[in-house]
């Protein structure tokens, strides 16, 4: 059986006919017969979405008792046992309510999904989980319900509904999504044109990095080399020196011309060792183009021009900028340089930009860490000035100059075995002094044109000049090695010590790590490898690039870190002076491992030493606290059950009152632990809905004494946007805290006021007070400030209101009282259909 579809219609705001395009489709998909139901859509009572519900067959819900009140949800089970071909899932964000079968509607969907069956659903761009910052940023509100964005993008099929800004206030203005008593305020708040038009955009560009995604994979499945000018993608060559950093910033502001432009750094190093560019520069770079929003990529090429144009096209980049070349005027004569060769081979469909920078023209300098080898092309000139040198000067000096003598000529030749040996190395000099020799021999010491050499005196002049030649190519060799060697120390130490710095510091994951390692030697992946022993399998512990290695077999290199962990490269076999560095890295490695299980193990530690200390305290509330009022009960019951005492009925009726007020502290106390409970796991689901303050406070003040709280609420507050039994709880125990300590003959002030958009609920009492460096203690669980009684309880009152404050969206704090005194401040949010117009508004519930 295979795996169902899945469709989204994703929204660019609320009301733009998602679910109206969903029904479209199912009426049309069971005109050509297939077997499509309406598993779960909300139509908000809305007209014409309510009468395209009509002829579809329709899976009854699932009825739900949350909070004494009773809730509608998707019938999972109902679903699966029908087993449609196709089924209608609205609000793919959307919460399930507590005692559900999955926490999320996209989690029901995946089960869907699971079974064969194809799936229809919509969601509106503001409730994917990557965007939630850039939401609130605009409306003012953190999202709630989310969705991952990752269900989403694996979504078979995403069709944007979108509509103009001006068409939706007009649908709004009609009538068309909300109820008329609510549409001047949507209009004025979240219906805004600026809001609408943000969250437009912010669908417009989500919606394009899929389609470009689809784009991407069609041109490497159908092998499409040239260049689909889809939006400006801009790719940065890199050499690694100061003048990157401004290519990074002339490109980004390129990108930011055109809408959803992107900018792909790229640095070519050459496959002979490690990279020829400083890292630590290259670590600067890379930072300072994420930071940009955009992406680093390191590749491996013998020829820069290339490596750079094939990155360009297989990114299907629109732009290249590149730097005006570091040469001076002189080094032309070795070539056109990248920039030149990348601009002439570009082709009409790839721009290239040759930006001006401080590094210009002022000489390339040594590459920091290049190999014992001189390079290609220095090799190649030195064989040219090694063998066409001597060959040249002969036919100069014995046509030009026949007569400057056999000392002179020896001189000259030994100055192009020099340049040999400058440019070369060792065999190239070595060539150039053995011709050198032949050719004086032959054209210059008599006799001429034999090998004899009549005078002696020529022959140790000869032998000189081999010896001085041969001497001087290998010092210059020697130092030439010796100097790239140094190079190459430099760059290996700049290297290590930026790893350890990173790693000492934490700032290095296990994955970013073993990236570096590819990147630094050119590898195609790389992988850490572990066993427990010597005849266990190999185990991945992490894995960077495509087909990473199952064993040290498989590698090209592997590097071993103790008895059962090894480093495992593919890709090319390296070089041994290369290995010493990549030891280091795989140590690294080992030690980034070993310091991520130490932090989960302390993790774990720290979560079990909290749930220790709750659990002892929890014992100490249940050994003292829970026992005496059960002890009260108990006392008062005994007594009345006695036979020998005749109690009155004043007695009895006291009696009873005893017992009473200790089950109702039994059940209070029972309660917050309860709460605390549900707190600490994590299981409070808060239902979010207008609420009036004045109707919620006064039931929250059952458990205090009569008379002894004076309450100030005004009936004009707006609504909040709150769970009613939440509030009602966070209230009443900080209510009940104060009754507490304030004196018996001043009772505690509750009133509450609005302040810009939140609505602050006040609990002054004439208390003792609390100094400031306990304010915070005092909302920590099983806390009693100073020398509050045992039987006051056990500590978790403010505790359990803060969680259920934070819970609801609002916050909790102490505060002094002026003239002694303690002050509770309890902000709450309030509800969207108040707030002012000139502030962004999104309502939590606000889906199509």
């Amino acid at each position: 059986m295979g795996r169902g579809k899945l469709r989204i219609y994703l929204g660019a705001a609320p009301g733009v006919g998602k679910t109206y395009a969903m029904l479209s489709e199912a009426h049309r998909r069971v005109e050509r017969g297939t077997d499509c139901v309406v598993a779960f859509v909300e139509h908000h009572r809305r007209p014409r979405t309510e009468v395209m519900l009509h002829g579809l067959e329709q899976i009854p819900r699932k009825e739900l008792a949350y909070r004494d009140s009773v809730f509608t949800e998707m019938d999972v089970d109902a679903v699966l046992a029908r087993r449609p071909q196709v089924a209608l899932v609205d609000e793919l964000a959307h919460t399930n309510v507590p005692g559900s079968r999955n926490t999320k509607r996209w989690q029901d969907v995946e089960e869907l999904l699971a079974a064969g069956i194809n799936v229809i659903s919509t969601v509106n761009i503001q409730h994917l989980e990557s965007l939630g910052d850039v939401v609130e940023s605009i409306t003012g509100v953190r999202q709630r319900e989310t969705v991952p964005d990752e269900v989403v993008r694996r979504a078979d099929q995403i069709e944007l509904v979108d509509m103009s800004p001006e068409a939706l206030r007009r649908r709004m203005a009609h009538g068309n999504i909300y109820k008329p008593d609510k549409v001047d305020a949507a209009l004025s708040n979240y219906f805004r044109p600026g809001n609408l038009t943000a969250l437009r955009e912010l669908a417009l560009l989500w919606v394009a990095d899929r389609v470009d995604a689809y784009l991407t994979e069609y041109r490497s499945e159908h092998r499409v080399s040239t260049i689909w000018g889809s939006r400006e993608r801009i790719v940065v060559g890199l050499t690694g020196g100061p003048e990157g950093r401004t290519l990074i910033r002339r490109a980004a502001r390129l990108a930011e011309k055109g809408a959803g432009g992107e900018v792909h750094a790229v640095y070519i190093s050459r496959s002979d060792g490690l990279t020829a560019a400083s890292p630590k520069e290259l670590a600067v770079q890379r930072s300072l183009v994420e930071d940009l929003g955009g992406t680093f990529h390191q590749v491996v090429g013998e020829d820069i021009a290339d490596a750079l144009l094939d990155f360009s096209r297989g990114v299907n980049a629109t732009q290249i900028v590149l730097g005006v070349s570091r040469r001076k005027s002189w080094q032309y004569v070795f070539g056109p340089g990248v920039g030149a060769t990348v601009a002439r081979e570009s082709g009409p469909d790839l721009d290239v930009h040759l930006i001006t920078h401080d590094e210009a023209g002022k000489g390339r300098g040594l590459p920091v860490n290049r190999g014992a080898r001189l390079g290609r092309s220095r090799l190649i000139w030195g064989w040219l000035i090694g063998l066409g040198g001597p060959v040249l000067l002969t036919w100069l000096l014995s046509s030009a100059f026949p007569d400057v003598g056999l000392a002179n000529d020896m001189l000259i030749f030994l100055t192009a075995t020099v340049a040999a040996a400058l440019l070369g190395g060792l065999l190239p000099a070595l060539a150039s002094a053995a011709a050198g020799s032949l050719l004086l021999n032959w054209y210059f010491t008599p006799p001429v044109h034999t090998l004899t050499i009549a005078d002696p005196k020529n022959i140790v002049a000869i032998a000189i000049f081999v010896g001085v030649a041969v001497s001087v190519a290998s010092v210059v060799d020697l130092a030439a090695r010796r100097t790239h060697q140094a190079a190459r120390l430099r760059a290996e130490s700049e290297i290590l010590s930026f790893l350890a710095g990173n790693v000492l510091r934490g700032e290095t994951g296990l994955e970013e790590l073993l990236d570096r390692v590819r990147e630094t030697f050119g590898m195609e992946s790389a992988a850490l490898l572990e066993r427990e022993s010597d005849v266990a399998p190999w185990t991945c512990a992490g894995s960077v690039g495509p087909r990473p290695c199952a064993t040290p077999d498989e590698a090209d290199v592997d590097v071993s870190v103790g008895d059962h962990m090894a480093l495992a490269l593919t890709g090319r076999v390296l070089p041994a002076e290369d290995r010493r560095v990549l030891a280091a890295f795989a140590a690294q490695a080992a030690v980034v491992l070993d310091r991520q299980r130490l932090q989960h193990e302390a993790d774990q530690a720290k979560e079990l030493a909290e749930g220790n200390r709750i659990r002892t305290a929890l014992l100490a509330a249940v050994s003292h606290d829970l026992r005496t009022p059960l002890a009260g009960i108990k006392a008062a019951v005994t007594s009345l059950r006695s036979d020998d005492v005749e109690w009155s009925e004043e007695d009895q009726a006291e009696l009873l009152e005893a017992i009473e007020e200790g089950a109702d502290r039994l059940d209070h106390l029972v309660g917050n632990l309860l709460d605390m409970s549900r707190l600490q796991t994590g299981t409070v689901t808060p239902i979010i809905r207008e609420t009036d303050v004045d109707e919620v406070i006064p039931m929250a003040l059952g458990g205090v004494p009569e008379g002894s709280v004076d309450l100030d609420i005004p009936e004009t507050l707006p609504m909040v946007d709150v769970d009613r039994g939440l509030l009602e709880r966070s209230v009443a125990n900080v209510v009940e805290n104060a009754v507490k300590y304030s004196p018996t003959d001043t009772p505690v002030l509750v009133s509450a006021s609005n302040i810009a958009d939140r609505v602050e609920v006040r609990v002054v009492d004439r208390g003792p007070g609390v100094p400031d460096e306990a304010k915070d203690r005092i909302f920590e669980p099983f806390q009693r400030y100073g020398d509050s009684p045992r039987g006051a309880g056990v500590g978790l009152g403010l505790a359990v209101a803060r969680g259920f404050a934070e819970a609801i969206g609002g916050t909790l704090h102490a505060e002094d009282t002026p003239g002694g005194g303690l002050t509770m401040v309890l902000s709450l949010p309030r509800a969207a259909s108040h707030r002012p117009p000139s502030e962004p508004d999104m309502s939590a519930t606000a889906t199509m």
